[in-house]
């Protein structure tokens, strides 16, 4: 216990009152090339860590290369980064086919599908690979962290980080407080979000936390007025974003996040917690199996052209 105490006050480097940028914590590795990966990575890069994804196959690891340096390239269009910003933020990221290639990290984030079976499986893997001092994040919005800490043989360094699509853009992350996450693992990724640029809001574990809880009911609501029949997607989401001030309309919002993951959030909330409110609108299964799954897909509630702009 001693000796884990001192490597994570390692880990917390000089990150209280220190000029040091990142403390000792340099090295950060990613499962899972998905738009949620690859905002996380670019949103780490661009904080100047080095980062390390690891995908499943080859196939899905040039179309993340590829997706990235796309995402990047539009942001250049709009004006709101250079090319040797581009530059430097891919520098700092290295792809890779096997999970094995972690084992030196000192910090590695899970962000592949909202499946549980899937994440305990890769905690297990990780837990055998990775350094004993390592902390394991995930980035998951929904499931037990306290189930998929006690897979592994370090529960008190298990923690949530629940970032928001698009990571670049949205200033916070919820930080999830397992049952046997300790104090110290806190203060380290604390210490790191913000180093990255995010307001770290805790959490105690809880089916859909903060964010996710308080948002799904509104995007299934959203869902069945269309359903219904009393407005159209793009007077839905110009009532919502000019009525309430959003930045975005929920059905737009739906469709950056992916409906299928959105449709898995719904299936577990209303799996774990039972109530009404978070029973997924039809509509939305049925864009699911058409495979209408969003921006990513190029169609959902809305059709998207080949720069992520909506086709009216």
């Amino acid at each position: 216990m001693q000796e884990q105490n001192l490597r994570l006050e390692d880990l917390l480097g000089k990150t209280k009152g220190s000029d040091d940028n990142q403390g000792n914590l340099t090295k950060v590795a990613i499962i899972g090339a998905g738009v949620m990966g690859q905002g996380i990575a670019h949103t780490i890069a661009a904080a100047g860590f080095d980062v390390l994804i690891v995908e499943k196959s080859a196939d899905h690891l040039e179309k993340a290369k590829q997706n990235l340096n796309e995402s990047i390239d539009r942001e250049i269009k709009r004006w709101a980064m250079t090319q040797s910003e581009k530059k430097s933020i891919l520098s700092r990221i290295k792809w890779e086919l096997s999970i094995k290639k972690v084992k030196d990290y000192e910090l590695i984030i899970e962000a592949v599908d909202e499946d549980f079976n899937l994440k305990r499986q890769i905690f297990v893997e990780l837990d055998a690979i990775a350094n004993k001092n390592a902390i394991f994040v995930s980035n998951t919005s929904t499931l037990s962290l306290t189930k998929l800490s006690e897979t592994t043989s370090r529960p008190d360094r298990i923690i949530g980080m629940h970032f928001m699509n698009p990571v670049p853009k949205i200033p916070m992350v919820e930080l999830v407080k397992c049952l046997h996450t300790s104090n110290e693992t806190v203060e380290v990724v604390k210490a790191f979000a913000a180093k990255i640029g995010k307001t770290p809001v805790e959490v105690y574990e809880y089916p859909g936390f903060v964010t996710t809880r308080a948002i799904v009911p509104l995007l299934n609501e959203a869902m069945y007025i269309l359903l219904e029949g009393v407005a159209t997607a793009k007077d839905i989401d110009t009532a919502m974003r000019l009525g309430y001030n959003f930045q975005y309309g929920p059905l737009e919002m739906a469709d950056m996040m992916g409906l299928d993951e959105v449709l898995a959030w719904m299936e577990t909330l209303w799996k774990t917690l039972g109530e009404p409110r978070y029973r997924a609108c039809p509509i939305l299964r049925k864009l699911v199996r058409e495979r209408k799954l969003g921006k990513k897909t190029g169609e959902g509630f809305y059709k998207y052209d080949d720069n992520g702009q909506i086709i009216y």
